[in-house]
């Protein structure tokens, strides 16, 4: 439960099809529109206008929930929560000097409740489904997602039943059960975990895959919402998100259109740029040849030290695009190598660890500088998504000496101007 201070209001209306637009009651479970798209929540903006300020949100709660008007919760009681949201926007100078882009900052998830973004959508999804009566929820996941819904299931005291593959970090397996959850592991991807997870959906489970319940989105886009605040109500040039099913991005979006729409932010919207892995990059492929709808990536050929954004076929991909599109945005692919390379290269230059799909973002920013799409001026955000804790057997740094008890520290150890593992002092693995 969240404390009450007696003006909890949410202006919720109703749900609307993300693609043809049809109504739906948003006090009922929902999923999908029947033509199969995703749903998306809709607000009374005149009531949030004429109930509240930006200045009255800067006195709330440093958490998700400060912006209660344009979140689906009713009652502050069906809130669950363990303090989500707020998290630093930190500028990387060093890095961002080095690769021509001295104005390269970073919103860092990895804070969040079970170390990462997904914290977001799982405590406004879990919330949302406890007020509406739901008690037992599915969903397939690569990891993050399966360990926040199952932790925040188990404080809202929901059966939670997760699908995920035996790729996936263990870390996150060992999350899920942890919680409590029932923990099924497929030999495949996210896509053959989505099939099996639906099986349960058939014998009563509610559906909390990404975008077949619409309140994962709500929740993420609480970072769209915090990074307005953070700067002083107002956007960066550009965003960069690592995408896999691209809720987080489209959840930015809506976030911001939203504020817009209230006049609290004015002016242009940043320029999104979606990252893939080139092992995984459907959605790259669409954008450059055009495409509204991205066909699946070969499930033969998915992979990606990223596994969070090893997603073959995303179905909120048609409002990626247009998210893209409107922006006057892009979409790149990365290689493995080079995510692995600027992960250690920024956490040596400003203390900065990324997860690998938030490690994508900087080798995709590097990238557009050297193509010119950026020339260097503009104030970049891109978001890391996670803890890199989560995925510590991918780290690309190497093994340091071993010495033994009685030893004396070697004199190169203590040269000057030389220091850190990252920069040459361990041997390869």
């Amino acid at each position: 439960m969240y404390p009450d201070d007696g003006n909890w209001t949410s202006a919720l209306t109703h749900l609307e099809c993300g693609r043809c637009a049809e109504r739906y009651d948003a006090d009922v479970p929902q999923n999908v529109c029947r033509c199969g798209s995703p749903l998306l929540v809709r607000y009374d903006l005149d009531q949030v206008r004429a109930s509240v300020r930006p200045q009255d949100i800067a006195s709330r709660g440093a958490d998700l929930w400060r912006y209660r008007e344009l979140l689906p919760v009713r009652d502050p009681a069906n809130v669950i929560t363990l303090g989500e949201g707020w998290t630093p926007i930190v500028p990387l100078a060093g890095y961002g000097r080095r690769i021509g882009v001295p104005g390269l900052l970073a919103k860092d998830e990895g804070a969040l409740p079970t170390g990462s973004f997904k914290a977001r959508g799982a405590a406004v999804g879990v919330s949302r489904a406890h007020e509406l009566g739901v008690r037992r929820l599915t969903l397939p996941t690569n990891g993050n997602a399966g360990a926040a819904w199952a932790t925040y299931a188990a404080r809202a005291g929901t059966d939670c039943l997760v699908v995920m593959p035996e790729d996936a970090p263990e870390v996150t397996r060992k999350e899920c059960l942890a919680a409590g959850a029932r923990v099924y592991l497929v030999d495949g991807l996210i896509g053959d975990a989505g099939r099996i997870a639906g099986q349960a959906v058939r014998d009563g489970w509610f559906s909390a895959a990404t975008l077949r319940e619409p309140y994962r989105i709500e929740g993420k886009k609480t970072m769209g919402l915090e990074i307005a605040e953070q700067f002083g109500w107002r956007v960066p040039d550009v965003v960069v998100y690592p995408t896999g099913g691209g809720v987080g991005l489209i959840g930015i979006r809506k976030a911001l259109d939203e504020l817009a729409a209230l006049g609290w932010i004015t002016g242009r919207l940043p320029r999104f740029v979606a990252v893939q892995s080139s092992g995984c990059a459907p959605i790259v492929r669409a954008f450059e040849s055009g495409a509204e709808t991205a066909e699946p990536w070969p499930a033969d050929q998915a992979r990606t030290v990223a596994f969070g954004i090893n997603v073959a076929g995303a179905l909120g991909d048609f409002l990626i695009l247009s998210a893209l599109r409107d922006s006057k945005g892009t979409a790149v692919a990365v290689d493995d190598r080079d995510i692995l390379a600027e992960q250690t290269a920024c956490a040596a230059s400003d203390g900065v660890l990324m997860c690998p799909e938030g490690a994508a973002t900087l080798a995709a920013v590097r990238r557009l500088r050297a193509d010119g799409w950026l020339d260097g001026d503009e104030e970049v955000l891109v978001l890391n998504t996670g803890s890199a804790v989560k995925y510590a057997d991918s780290l690309s740094v190497g093994r340091p000496p071993r010495l033994e008890r009685d030893a004396d520290l070697p004199p190169e150890a203590s040269a000057a101007g030389t220091t850190g593992t990252a920069r040459g002092h361990g041997t390869p693995r």
